[in-house]
């Protein structure tokens, strides 16, 4: 009733000799291939250095007492640009603290926690850290305020 080609005979004929090569690999034991037993006894024995060396070390997130950026334009929360009460509405540094509370620092040096922003506000719109800071004033003078 149906024909079958050369072409399908030798499809299965090479399906056929590749299964029987993996078997017989899977039959043969490695030579100097060492036992799953000796392997793990191996793994636990030594100790993996660190990638880096310490020094090299970005700080974690519990490291640090925060994060700050700056905000040149005018922030806009909720549909409203935030101004300070001096009047000051844009040029904000904005603090992302360990906490995870959001503090804005205006140009004249008010600050003020801002509930309605939080980290993941902060982390959507702020780059890579580039500089890590001994103290507030020092990661201040960076940003230029």
């Amino acid at each position: 009733m149906f024909r079958r080609n050369r072409a399908d005979r030798d499809f299965r004929e090479a399906q056929r000799a590749g299964q029987a090569v993996l078997a017989m690999h899977t039959e043969l034991p490695l030579p100097d291939a060492p036992g799953p037993v000796a392997a793990s006894a191996a793994l636990a024995a030594t100790v993996v250095p660190d990638f880096l060396p310490p020094d090299f070390r970005a700080p974690s997130r519990q490291d640090v007492s925060g994060f700050m950026m700056r905000w040149d334009l005018p922030l806009v929360i909720d549909g409203e640009v935030h101004a300070c009460h001096c009047g000051a509405y844009r040029n904000w540094i904005v603090f992302n603290m360990r906490d995870d509370s959001v503090w804005l620092r205006c140009p004249a040096g008010h600050e003020t926690e801002e509930t309605r922003l939080d980290t993941a506000w902060y982390n959507r719109n702020s780059g890579p850290v580039d500089h890590f800071h001994p103290t507030l004033e020092d990661g201040l003078h960076h940003l230029g305020h």
